[in-house]
């Protein structure tokens, strides 16, 4: 006969007390709430506060003066062409990697992820170092690109190169992990169907992952347009020719001009907000479809 022992015995709890025991202790959350408000003011409000009042401290005539500059609308044209060209580049290789990584076994699978991360581990300086030495003058294309008439560094191919290199992880690095958490079913009962790889890709695998892409597109675009340490090696600092918008801030302000250092600053401050703004805008948009 076998005996029993309720070692829990049923026990009455009044409601309020089981209510404060889900609840956590309200100081604790005061502390932290607190804390994180703080450091974002000391490290994020205060800095763009100081941005735009800098900016604008000697008036709207000279904010429009100094981003109206012939070498401040070359700075932020060329910016935009490296985004432009970078971006979608960046996108046709992060959907490729993600989609290879997430679906298929291959070898060298781990060692295509190392290198997607490399960008994250090399300090922009040094990238922008290798560029000099295999394209530059005394590089190992050097010689060959000189006799063709061809010139990549201290030029605007150079800097393309520059923030292509910096920027290619963020997409890819978006999708893989999106693309391994939805598993293979999807594009096998695609695959048994009779879709072909391309119907697969573009009616089964990217709009399940329209939302991640997107994130990707947009950071990738903020660094590209942000990207300093690189392309300072590369660009060679030719005003008008080869100064990006953040290399124009740092020439302008080394002279001591600060007003326009700051007026330029503040489009990419701007650009900072509205980032974030799209940046939380997908966000929802995606946790509201992925509860559907």
């Amino acid at each position: 006969m076998a005996v029993v022992f309720d070692t829990f015995p049923d026990v009455d709890v009044p409601r309020g007390a089981a209510k404060k025991a889900r609840r956590p202790f309200p100081w604790v959350a005061i502390v932290l709430v607190s804390i994180a408000l703080a450091y974002l003011a000391l490290f994020l409000f205060v800095p763009l506060a100081a941005v735009f009042y800098e900016a604008l401290k000697k008036g709207v005539g000279v904010y429009l003066e100094a981003i109206s500059d012939p070498d401040a609308i070359s700075a932020i044209k060329l910016t935009f062409i490296a985004a432009l060209i970078a971006v979608p580049l960046n996108l046709v290789f992060g959907v490729a990697a993600a989609w290879a990584i997430a679906k298929f076994d291959f070898r060298g699978k781990s060692l295509l992820i190392t290198l997607i991360d490399l960008p994250f581990s090399v300090s922009p300086v040094i990238s922008g170092l290798i560029y000099v030495l295999i394209f530059g003058l005394q590089g190992w294309f050097g010689p060959w690109l000189q006799a063709h008439d061809l010139k990549i560094i201290f030029a605007v191919p150079g800097i393309v190169l520059a923030t292509i290199f910096i920027t290619f992880p963020f997409v890819a690095r978006e999708l893989i992990p999106l693309m391994q958490a939805q598993g293979r079913e999807e594009e096998e009962a695609a695959a048994v169907l009779g879709a072909n790889g391309w119907q697969t890709l573009w009616y089964v695998t990217l709009p399940n992952v329209k939302w991640g892409l997107l994130y990707g597109v947009i950071l990738c675009n903020a660094r590209a347009m942000g990207e300093f340490g690189a392309v300072s090696v590369v660009s060679g600092h030719v005003r008008g020719l080869t100064n990006t918008l953040p290399l124009h801030i740092e020439i302008v302000y080394n002279e001591y001009q600060f007003a326009a250092a700051f007026a330029c600053a503040s489009l990419l401050a701007l650009l900072a907000l509205v980032t974030l703004v799209a940046k939380t805008i997908v966000e929802a948009r995606a946790q509201r479809e992925y509860r559907k």
